[in-house]
């Protein structure tokens, strides 16, 4: 194992152990880390050797921040289609986890963001800690939730998952597990145990028990107080709708909220509203997965990615100047234009 590659493998007992290992950029997927996790899984399906998967971050900052961010902005501005090719991969890969054979372990220590929610919410047993922070944060750089993030979002209660993508916030542990993004709350000083101890499980039950070993309950999260007005704003039917709502329930908490989302793209609010409730009445990962890689095709090619990256990271004024700058001005045609179909260029997962 070279302790240089931004992924590591290694089998101990019965479990392959993945680790990103790119901690300086808090393990932020790249097109190689990517493949690499990939061909791992592969072969460890056909593995009678191996009877489970555990994916982790290097560094204790956390298991992954999203796709670097960096490259795609560079990509486009430069009019280079790599983050589509990236894209391809990334969603196949999301697809392969949730279909993984044996038992898939993502242990979401700390920051697990966009890309990092793709490799790790869509397996079997997926474990936080009081430092997770989780969340699908991409309508403030101008983008749409993407790697399974809208099929996830849709199957959350009532309407969290909605107020999660439009916002872009990150939960603990505790709103996590009660928006379907994990399972089970392991304190992060017995992570390092529960790692070693579940290279001794040979089936799934005995991962299963391993984890149950050193699970407990979480600190109190936030949600579970604040559902009745998220669910109520976000039945809306429109971005504009759920703002008013959002402004006008004389709760303090809703109405920054709404002083928030008239920050964030009007183009990202519209499509996303859009995507995760089509996800909700697609059904299964795939056909989201499908969805996804439009919309994420369109947004390469607009205005806002580019520019909500530069005031984000690249520049970080934080002062985006958005095209269009105003909800009332992204038209029904724009936003059903992200979910045209690509021709020979769809990713086709639904019908693999």
């Amino acid at each position: 194992m070279n302790v240089d590659e931004p992924v590591l493998l290694h089998t101990e007992g019965h479990v392959l152990y993945i680790t990103l290992n790119r901690p300086r950029a808090l393990n932020a997927l790249t097109h190689t880390m990517v493949r690499a996790v990939d061909e791992a899984l592969v072969l460890a399906a056909d593995d009678d050797a191996v009877t489970a998967v555990v994916i982790r971050g290097a560094g204790g900052r956390g298991l992954c921040a999203g796709g670097d961010i960096r490259s795609i902005y560079e990509d486009a501005r430069a009019g280079r289609r790599a983050s589509v090719d990236f894209w391809r991969d990334e969603y196949r890969l999301n697809a392969r986890i949730a279909r993984f054979p044996k038992p898939y372990v993502a242990l979401m220590d700390g920051i697990v963001m966009g890309g990092g929610v793709g490799v790790s919410a869509h397996g079997d047993v997926r474990v936080v800690t009081e430092r997770s922070r989780v969340a699908m944060p991409e309508t403030m750089i101008g983008f749409v939730p993407d790697v399974g993030g809208t099929h996830l979002l849709a199957g959350a209660p009532g309407e969290l998952g909605t107020h999660l993508a439009l916002t872009g916030r990150a939960v603990d542990a505790a709103d996590a597990i009660l928006c379907g993004l994990a399972d089970h709350f392991v304190p992060s000083h017995h992570l390092a145990d529960l790692a070693t101890a579940l290279a001794g499980s040979t089936t799934p039950a005995e991962v299963t028990e391993t984890v149950l070993r050193y699970a407990t309950d979480p600190p109190e999260g936030e949600l579970a107080a604040h559902r009745a007005w998220i669910d109520d704003c976000y039945a809306a039917e429109t971005v504009e709708e759920i703002i008013d709502r959002l402004a006008d329930s004389g709760l303090a908490a809703a109405k920054e909220t709404a002083d928030a989302l008239l920050t964030v793209s009007p183009t990202a609010l519209k499509v996303t509203l859009a995507a995760v409730r089509r996800a909700g009445r697609l059904g299964s990962l795939e056909t989201a997965l499908d969805q996804e890689f439009r919309v994420s095709c369109r947004a390469f090619t607009g205005h806002d990615l580019v520019e909500g990256v530069r005031a984000r990271i690249i520049d970080k004024d934080r002062a985006p100047r958005w095209s269009p700058a105003e909800l009332r001005d992204v038209t029904a045609a724009e936003v059903a234009r992200h979910f045209e179909p690509l021709g020979d260029q769809e990713l086709g997962l639904a019908s693999t």
